[in-house]
C-alpha cells in the first residue's frame, strides 16, 4: 500500500470532496462510477484520508438508509411531513413521525427506568461522560407493542430492516443539561472499534425524536452547517453519515427553560446483535 501511486489531481479531488462533507463511502461510489477498481479505490481513499483500510468498505457494501423525500411520506397510513432537507450530509426534519399519544406513552413507560446517561468509550464500554448530562434508558428491540410500532414505522420510512437498529433510547434533560458536539459513528482509530462494530457493523444513520416541546432551547445543532433543528413534540431529525464524516457533528443543545424528552434510534449497516 505504501508504494501506491496517487496522482496529485486525484488526491486533491478526494480531499476537496471529503472537505465538502462527503464520507469515504460516497467517494468510493463516485470513483467506481468513474471506472476505478474497487480495491484500488479503497487503498487510495485510505491513504489520502489517513483512515485504516479495514474501516473502508467496498462500494455498496453494507445496508444504507433511504432518505425521505419532501413533501410527505406515508407509512402504513401514517403521514410524515418532510419540512427540511439538507443533502450533504443527508439531514431531514420530519414532522409528525410520532403522535402525541405515542410521545406521552414513551415518556410514561421509560420514566421509572431512568438512570444517568452513558456513552461508549474507546474500548467499546459504556461509561459516564461529562459532555452528556441527561438521564436515560434503553428499550430492547420490540420490547413493547408501542416500541414495535415505532420501529416498524422507522424501518418503512428509511427502507431498512428493523434488525439493523439498536434499541430505542429515551433521554430526559432538565434546564442547563445538554450533550456537547459529538459524532454518532464509531472512530476506527480507537482501540474499541473492532469490538463495538462486531455486533452490527458501523452506524450509518440516526433518528432523534422529540417527545415534548421544551419551553426554550433543547434543539439539535449541527455546528459545521450553522443549522439548528427545533425540538417540537412528535417531530424528529434524521441524518445519515459515513465513517469520518465531519459534517455530521451535532449536539443536543442546552435546555434553557422547561424539560426535554427525546427518543433516539441508531441504525447499523448490518443486523445488530446486542
Amino acid at each position: 500500500m505504501n508504494n501506491i501511486n496517487i496522482r496529485p489531481e486525484l488526491r486533491q479531488w478526494i480531499l476537496a470532496t471529503a472537505h465538502a462533507g462527503h464520507g469515504p463511502q460516497d467517494i468510493l461510489c463516485l470513483m467506481k462510477d468513474a471506472g476505478y477498481n474497487g480495491e484500488q479505490s479503497r487503498r487510495i481513499v485510505s491513504r489520502v484520508l489517513n483512515l485504516p483500510l479495514a474501516s473502508i468498505g467496498q462500494p455498496g457494501a453494507g445496508k444504507r438508509t433511504r432518505h425521505p423525500v419532501a413533501p410527505q411520506q406515508v407509512i402504513d397510513g401514517h403521514a410524515v411531513q418532510v419540512t427540511l432537507s439538507v443533502e450533504t450530509p443527508a439531514i431531514r426534519a420530519l414532522q409528525g413521525l410520532l403522535t402525541a399519544e405515542e410521545c406521552d406513552a414513551l415518556i410514561a413507560q421509560s420514566r421509572p427506568r431512568l438512570q444517568r446517561s452513558l456513552t461508549v468509550d474507546v474500548e467499546g464500554r459504556h461509561q459516564t461522560d461529562e459532555r452528556r448530562t441527561s438521564q436515560g434508558m434503553f428499550f430492547r428491540i420490540g420490547e413493547t407493542p408501542l416500541v414495535q410500532t415505532i420501529e416498524q414505522r422507522i424501518a418503512g420510512l428509511l427502507d431498512i430492516p428493523v434488525d439493523h437498529g439498536e434499541g430505542l433510547q429515551i433521554l430526559h434533560y432538565l434546564p442547563g443539561q445538554e450533550y456537547e458536539p459529538h459524532y454518532d459513528w464509531f472512530d476506527p482509530s480507537q482501540p474499541g472499534f473492532s469490538a463495538v462494530t462486531a455486533r452490527g457493523g458501523q452506524r450509518i444513520a440516526s433518528v432523534v425524536m422529540y417527545l415534548n416541546t421544551p419551553e426554550e432551547g433543547g434543539g439539535t445543532g449541527f455546528p459545521a452547517l450553522g443549522l439548528t433543528v427545533t425540538a417540537l413534540r412528535g417531530s424528529a431529525v434524521y441524518f445519515a453519515y459515513d465513517t469520518g464524516d465531519t459534517a455530521s457533528l451535532h449536539a443536543g443543545l442546552p435546555v434553557l427553560r422547561g424539560e426535554k424528552w427525546i427518543a433516539t434510534k441508531w441504525l447499523r449497516e448490518r443486523p445488530y446483535h446486542p
